[in-house]
């Protein structure tokens, strides 16, 4: 049976790209209602741009930077289309959750986000 081809996954993901203009921290695992995102202090929903889809995959175009407040330990990051409110698309866990026991910075480098469609 014939499935999508790379054209058909890049379509679908270029969308996604389109769509999720804005990544938050949750402290836990959000499920479909975007809970457990992180407050206080100076955190904020940071911005997010992608590359075009390649080889069935898209990713960060860019560095993204996350306030954190102390006493936080960050575990999933939550797909957005705005900085306040708007839709949520979903979330992933981290590779490692993170522990702050004052404030910090959360980076995630160029490239390492990455959504797959196989």
């Amino acid at each position: 049976m014939a499935g999508l081809v790379d054209a058909g996954r890049h379509l679908m993901l270029d969308g996604f790209g389109t769509g999720v203009t804005f990544v938050s921290l949750h402290t836990a695992d959000p499920g479909a209602s975007a809970s457990a995102e992180v407050t206080g202090g100076a955190y904020t929903r940071e911005a997010a741009s992608w590359a075009a889809a390649a080889s069935g995959s898209v990713s960060t175009s860019a560095s993204i930077v996350f306030d954190v407040p102390g006493s936080t330990t960050i575990t999933h990051l939550g797909y957005w289309s705005a900085s306040t409110s708007g839709t949520f698309y979903g979330s992933r866990a981290l590779d490692t959750s993170q522990t702050y026991a004052t404030a910090g910075t959360y980076t995630i480098s160029t490239g390492n986000i990455t959504e797959t469609i196989t």
